[in-house]
């Protein structure tokens, strides 16, 4: 599964006039409408995508802070940002990828193939001089057909068992993992018998993702290996997509628990562990 794209082969396709789709899926739990952020600068036609209204659905709080948009939601909004079947989509953001992998999982999931994360984000463009256009593009609508999801999805349920045959991966930083603080969720700790490997350590100093030999060392060292079963949240089924698009770059195909910590948390029959290791 090709994963990520550079700069220059997207520009290569800009100039060599290639329909790409560039998709500005600009959001940080601290700043979630990134819309001021991409009228300021963005990609040349990059359209904003708001990853609270487009990316995610609505639910209770046991379903947690991003529930799945449903699929006919998720394709009236992949038509108002036009896309048409078959055309290459290129997904970024100003965070590493960890809001725009979470584009990229659902496109995947149903049925886009041609989907990739910007290595480096937005920063990697600027640093390379690259055009910048201000303002918000307002694309033709597109007509897409979206199918249902394909890529492998656990529930509440069926996560709490995951460590008993597999690997259970938290993405969320180490603190929140060990219950030190707990910010934004009812309740601090993690799933038992999850492992801790934070997102942020599938990017190198530059913000672009490791190369593939030290993802695998970096996944091995926590016991993920491609003959494990495995999945992977975080805290609201966010920045988990970028570990799997980490996996996926090292051949491991990893599943979501989409409702991630603050589903967890919100349920409390659902036991918590504390402290840094499973």
């Amino acid at each position: 599964m090709t994963v990520l794209i550079s700069v220059e082969d997207v520009r290569a396709l800009q100039l060599e006039g290639t329909r790409v789709h560039v998709l500005d899926v600009r959001w940080r739990l601290d700043r979630p409408d990134g819309r001021p952020d991409v009228a300021a600068g963005h990609i040349p036609g990059a359209v904003f995508v708001d990853l609270e209204s487009q990316l995610a659905g609505l639910g209770e709080p046991t379903d947690g802070r991003h529930p799945l948009p449903t699929r006919e939601d998720l394709e009236e909004a992949a038509r108002a940002w036009g896309l048409d079947e078959g055309d290459p989509v290129v997904v970024y953001d100003d965070l590493g990828g960890m809001s725009a992998a979470r584009a990229w999982w659902l496109l995947r999931h149903h049925g886009v193939r041609n989907v990739r994360i910007l290595d480096g984000a937005f920063r990697a463009w600027k640093d390379a001089g690259l055009p910048i256009e201000e303002g918000l593009v307002d694309p033709p609508r597109g007509s897409i057909t979206l199918t249902e999801g394909g890529s492998r999805v656990v529930d509440v349920d069926e996560v709490a068992s995951v460590p008993a045959d597999g690997v259970l991966v938290d993405a969320r930083a180490a603190e929140r993992y060990a219950g030190d603080v707990e910010p934004v969720d009812p309740r601090a700790g993690h799933i038992p018998g999850a492992v801790s490997a934070p997102t942020a350590g599938n990017l190198a100093p530059d913000g672009r993702f490791l190369p593939p030999d030290v993802l695998r060392e970096r996944f091995r060292a926590a016991g993920v290996v491609a003959d494990r079963d495995v999945a992977v949240y975080c805290g609201s089924g966010v920045t988990a997509a970028h570990t799997i698009a980490a996996l996926a770059v090292v051949g491991i195909d990893a599943a979501l628990f989409p409702g991630s910590w603050s589903a967890w948390s919100n349920h409390p029959d659902r036991p918590v562990a504390t402290g840094p290791t499973p």
